[in-house]
């Protein structure tokens, strides 16, 4: 069964629209919280994410499919079928370009096109239930490109940024320290130079001491 639906820009990460769920549970405010740290991800990312990718989460799965800037991601139960999943998006996929495609680049405030929900919520209703005749029959097509989708963690998704951003914190520590090593490094050769000739230095101001004395006397 399909739980939530969200479509963003994959650039900036900004929301485009939304399938509004009905029943608003209080663990799906995680997931959703979960799917916006994807895109997040997806924004913050050097190199371009596949276009196609299952994570796995706790009971659920996201399953996602990116066309062009734009990112169709949908939470479903562990057990949902992969196939319906990527052809649930496959549609919305069509229809959302059809109607958009040419407006996604240029808008700035998140939701614009919420609008979309009525057909989210339509189409949504037409893959609740794998065992219809409909369904059946998408089930029994041999899709190629569902079979070589990547499966990942959600905590290696999530937390691959993090790892990235905690080696760069250590890194500037590291720089730092390896700064003020430097430093103390510096004044302790000092220190230790000083002490090797200071017997030396005091000898040699003595001796200057008294040749100056007896010459004065």
């Amino acid at each position: 069964m399909v739980r939530l639906t969200l479509i963003a820009r994959t650039r900036d990460g900004l929301p485009l629209a939304e399938g509004l769920d009905a029943d608003k549970e209080h663990e799906m405010y995680q997931y959703k919280s979960q799917a916006k740290g994807i895109f997040k991800k997806m924004a913050a990312s050097s190199s371009r994410p596949p276009d196609r990718m299952t994570i796995e989460s706790g009971p659920y799965t996201f399953h996602y499919v990116i066309d062009g800037e734009v990112c169709y991601l949908t939470l479903a139960e562990k057990a949902y079928p992969k196939k319906l999943a990527f052809q649930y998006l496959e549609e919305l996929q069509s229809e959302f370009s059809r109607l958009y495609g040419g407006q996604t680049d240029s808008v700035t405030r998140p939701y614009a096109f919420i609008k979309f929900d009525t057909f989210i919520q339509k189409t949504k209703k037409l893959y609740l239930d794998t065992r219809t005749q409909r369904n059946i029959s998408k089930l029994n097509q041999d899709i190629a490109e569902v079979h070589a989708v990547m499966t990942r963690n959600i905590a290696d998704v999530l937390g691959q940024g993090e790892r990235l951003d905690r080696m760069t914190e250590m890194s500037s520590m590291l720089s730092q320290d390896a700064k003020q090593f430097a430093v103390k490094a510096k004044d302790l050769y000092h220190q230790a130079l000083f002490r090797k000739y200071l017997p030396l230095i005091i000898l040699v101001a003595v001796a200057l001491l008294m040749i100056a004395l007896k010459f004065y006397f």
